[in-house]
């Protein structure tokens, strides 16, 4: 399973820090498992239900996210260097195990993609956080995944967390419908 998650999403091992991305591919498999899904299922669920027919993959917006993470990160310590303390592998788990919980939160059924009985009472930032804190992911990240969306506005977010909220709603906004 690992080496398919490796070739599925190669961003796992832009995490410098090895055991913290085994870490991060053992949460991706308890989810898989958790939610009964097979890789080959997020090459089309979208990445979102909140908009209507939408042809992003789970997969993409990862991968995106992951992506412009990196890219806002290393401007940023080009520019302001040592004044603004970034922790890159954070930062980057973080992007991979954002969205996490939606392989709980969300189900297959009858080839349409739905919210899970699990996913109508708990959005995928808690069930994340939770499938996290199983696997020892450190509480830094767990902050960044609890942060990402719209249940961390009224927390006061890290460096990283408040890199991931932007690059994810970037992610988000310009595919909505107008």
């Amino acid at each position: 399973m690992k080496e398919a998650l490796l070739r599925l999403i190669p961003e796992f091992d832009l995490i410098e820090d090895r055991e913290l991305r085994e870490k991060i591919l053992h949460v991706w498999e308890s989810a898989l498992k958790s939610g009964g899904w097979r890789l080959d299922n997020l090459k089309k669920m979208p990445f979102t239900l909140l908009i209507p027919d939408c042809k992003i993959t789970f997969v993409e917006h990862v991968r995106s996210v992951v992506r412009m993470c990196m890219a806002a990160e290393k401007e940023f310590e080009d520019i302001y260097g040592e004044r603004l303390k970034i922790n890159k592998d954070y930062l980057l788990a973080g992007a991979l195990l954002h969205d996490i919980g939606k392989l709980v939160e969300y189900k297959e059924e009858n080839g349409k993609f739905v919210k899970s009985s699990s996913g109508k009472l708990l959005r995928h930032p808690f069930s994340g956080v939770g499938l996290c804190y199983d696997q020892g992911i450190p509480d830094e990240i767990l902050h960044i995944i609890a942060t990402h969306s719209k249940e961390g506005d009224l927390v006061k977010r890290t460096p990283e967390a408040i890199i991931l909220h932007h690059v994810d709603f970037m992610n988000y906004e310009p595919f909505k419908e107008w």
